[in-house]
């Protein structure tokens, strides 16, 4: 076990890491063995205040003063300090939700090439519009601004890519970034943000709010020195935070669930379109938004297709994501698990063929 993933951990405001205001902890459990790795803080909304004035000094402070050239140097350190810790980075995330090591460890070149397209996008930040009919000979140049303070709250199945969905875009345009991590799954987006000081991501410009959502999401929505909300959950959190943003019109960017059917025709390749769906829908145990979570089947292959897929479903290999055989990890808590039962005992009792 990585020694980080040890002790009691703190919040990250304004480049310290700080006890939480209320003094309380979430435990952060092994959803595989039901271990507990250590505790986590448990802000509240002054936690949160106290991280948007140090995101809000950080971007009227020396942060402003980058040049787009100054970060896109500072995201390719980051790059470059995140892909050394990779390995870490990756058994971290398998610890914390569960996902097997061959999937976490897959991140790492998509996330190289993540890192490197927002350094890359540091300088785009003028247009020159086409010359206007309705004043010929008059131009003018758009000028995009940073937008100031971003509340970025993610979810649990997968934050050590859906933290960058926040800090990248970030970083890139010069706003500053107040973190609230899903309560159920924190360590790899403390661990990334402890790396990106190191990197030299300069104090007050990443800030990391542990908690529940209740209490931290919540505030960060209704902060009125937040400017930007980006939320990645479900609908109905979704529509709390449109309400708890209404008062002062905050910018919101909304990532919710969906369902995502998979078609199969009569025609198709069978060894490749049962694996396909099968995965489409169980890779990462079903704790995906685009999960594949309905399969139309046409009816000439339907008996074999369904036949197929009870086969294939059989011979997953299920279990701690650290073993290499492990094709599946378990859930994320049983909560969830409860919730998955739910639907499978109500699917049983409605199934009609």
């Amino acid at each position: 076990i990585p020694d980080f993933v040890r002790g009691t951990k703190k919040l990250l405001i304004g480049g310290e890491w700080v006890e939480p205001a209320g003094g309380e902890r979430i435990e952060a459990i092994n959803p595989a063995t039901g271990e507990v790795l250590c505790h986590v803080a448990q802000g509240n909304a002054q936690d949160v205040a106290r991280a948007v004035a140090a995101a809000r000094r950080a971007f009227e402070g020396p942060w402003s003063r980058f040049t787009p050239h100054e970060r896109r140097k500072l995201l390719l350190r980051v790059h470059d300090v995140i892909l050394d810790h990779f390995d870490e980075l990756a058994l971290i995330e398998t610890l914390d939700m569960g996902a097997p090591l061959a999937r976490t460890r897959g991140y790492k070149e998509w996330l190289s090439q993540l890192l490197q397209f927002y350094a890359s996008q540091t300088g785009a930040g003028a247009v020159e519009t086409p010359p206007m009919s309705i004043a010929p000979g008059f131009t003018a140049l758009k000028q995009l601004m940073p937008v100031g303070v971003v509340g970025g709250i993610i979810p649990w199945n997968g934050p050590l890519m859906g933290l960058w969905w926040i800090y990248g875009p970030a970083l890139a345009t010069g706003c500053t970034a107040v973190l609230k991590p899903a309560e159920d799954a924190s360590l790899s987006s403390l661990r990334v943000s402890e790396l990106m000081m190191e990197a030299g991501v300069p104090d007050g410009v990443i800030n990391v709010v542990t908690g529940y959502g209740k209490d931290v999401g919540q505030a960060l929505a209704e902060h009125p020195d937040v400017d930007r909300v980006a939320f990645t959950g479900s609908v109905g959190t979704a529509q709390a935070i449109v309400r708890a943003s209404a008062g002062n019109l905050k910018r919101l960017q909304l990532e919710l669930g969906g369902k995502s059917p998979d078609i199969v025709f009569a025609d198709a390749d069978l060894d490749k379109a049962v694996p396909g769906a099968a995965m489409g829908v169980f890779t990462n145990t079903g704790q995906v938004c685009v999960a594949g979570t309905r399969i139309f089947v046409q009816r000439a292959i339907h008996d074999e297709f369904v036949q197929r897929m009870a086969a294939f479903a059989g011979s997953i290999r299920i279990g701690d994501g650290r073993d290499p055989d492990t094709q599946i990890g378990p859930l994320i808590s049983r909560r969830q698990l409860d919730r998955v039962m739910h639907y499978v005992d109500i699917g049983g009792k409605e199934a009609r063929l």
